[in-house]
Parts: structure tokens; C-alpha cells; sequence
């Protein structure tokens, strides 16, 4: 069962939340960040795919802060627009948001995170500055490399595409190496690998990050 809900913020600010119910009990929580592109279908469908692992599912609504309902698909127009609503979110807002999903579904357990594009960078920042995440999972986050020098509360795996042009393979190979205590993945795919929207949709690196992912949060969220 899927709803959409209203979180609040520690700043005041209301955002809208898609949650996404398993079958039964949780087994514990996932918190799902968007990319540019908003809590668009692609999005509800991962969150959904989370919820059929048995996991309580929430992909909140990051961009209501600059546009409410946002959602869009993947045209070179649709791009240029996601990007400049990304420039009027500032990250320690992204965190106040993260941290409002945090506090929603906590009560089903452990909460991990994971987060696409964008929503890798807001992932990684998580990690490091909003205690109560148990795990975090970053997919092509283009912003990590600006801060490699973070420090992460939770065990961290990071899927970075070989091909990807926004991230300079040198650069995410710069943050494995700094972050040797994370689990760093490459695969020989470009940006958006795991979208099956965009034309960069890599089928067989979206199928094996998936299933490292959920291992991982069987393992970290138990």
C-alpha cells in the first residue's frame, strides 16, 4: 500500500512525503532520495520496490522547498530544470528534510538511506551529519567528491558508473581510497545507470547494485 504524506521539519518547512507500506511487519526502514528529477514515477517505483523487500519505504518530497510537486521526466529541458531547483536547495535543508522521513518511519525500526544522482550526494552528507541512520547507500552522487573530507556515522556503500561524465572516474576513485572503510563499487555503466526511464540504463549494473544494496541493508539494518 502507497500514500503520500505531509512531514514537518525542524525548521518549520512542510514537505510532502511518498510512502510506500510492505506486506506485514516492517523489517525495518528506507528512506529513498530522489534525483533532480523529483518524487517522479521512477522514484515511487524504487520505493515500491523496497516495500516488496519488507521494508517501510519513504521518498520525501526534497524539492518542495524551492517548488511543490515537482516532478518531471528526463528531456534535456527537464535536466536543465532539475538542476537549477537543485541550486535553490541548500544542504543543511536537504538534512533537516532527510532528518523529518528519519523521524517518521523510525518507529518501524533501523532506518537506512539510499539516494540516486543528487539524492547520492544528500546520502553521503546524511551519513556524516544526521545521527539515527543505521546505513547509507549512494548511487553516482555527483557532489560527493566536493566532500570527500566528511566523515560518516554509518557504514556507507557507494555505486559509482566507470562511464559516468559527471563524476570523473579519478575523482570517485579518489573517495574510495579515502574512505577505505566504505564499500566502493564500479561498474562499466554511465550516469543514471539504474534509472530504466533514462537512455543510460544499464539492466545488468541497476540488477547487481540492487542486489549488493539489499544485502547490505540486510546485513546493517537487521
Amino acid at each position: 500500500m502507497s500514500q503520500t504524506i505531509r512531514l514537518t521539519a525542524a525548521d518549520g518547512h512542510t514537505l510532502d512525503a511518498y510512502v510506500a507500506e510492505p506486506k506485514g511487519k516492517p523489517r525495518a526502514a528506507v528512506i529513498v532520495v530522489q534525483e533532480i528529477f523529483g518524487v517522479n514515477s521512477h522514484i515511487r517505483s524504487v520505493a515500491d520496490g523496497y516495500a516488496a523487500e519488507g521494508y517501510l519505504a519513504i521518498a520525501p518530497a526534497m524539492f518542495d522547498r524551492a517548488e511543490r510537486n515537482f516532478e518531471s521526466g528526463y528531456t534535456p529541458e527537464d535536466i536543465e530544470r532539475g538542476r537549477d531547483t537543485m541550486q535553490k536547495i541548500g544542504w543543511d535543508k536537504a538534512m533537516a528534510d532527510v532528518t523529518a522521513a528519519l523521524d517518521e518511519v523510525k518507529p518501524a525500526g533501523k532506518v537506512g538511506i539510499v539516494g540516486y544522482c543528487w539524492g547520492g550526494t544528500v546520502v553521503w552528507l546524511a551519513a556524516a551529519r544526521v545521527p539515527g541512520l543505521a546505513a547509507a547507500v549512494s548511487y553516482y552522487g555527483g557532489g560527493v567528491p566536493n566532500f570527500i573530507d566528511e566523515q560518516p556515522r554509518c557504514p556507507v556503500m557507494f555505486h559509482f558508473g566507470e562511464k559516468d561524465a559527471s563524476i570523473p572516474l579519478e575523482r570517485a576513485k579518489a573517495v574510495a581510497a579515502a574512505h577505505p572503510g566504505a564499500i566502493s563499487y564500479f561498474y562499466p555503466a554511465g550516469h543514471g545507470f539504474n534509472c530504466d526511464q533514462r537512455g543510460s540504463h544499464d539492466a545488468i549494473a541497476a540488477r547487481v547494485a540492487r542486489e549488493r544494496t539489499l544485502e547490505f541493508f540486510a546485513k546493517r539494518l537487521a
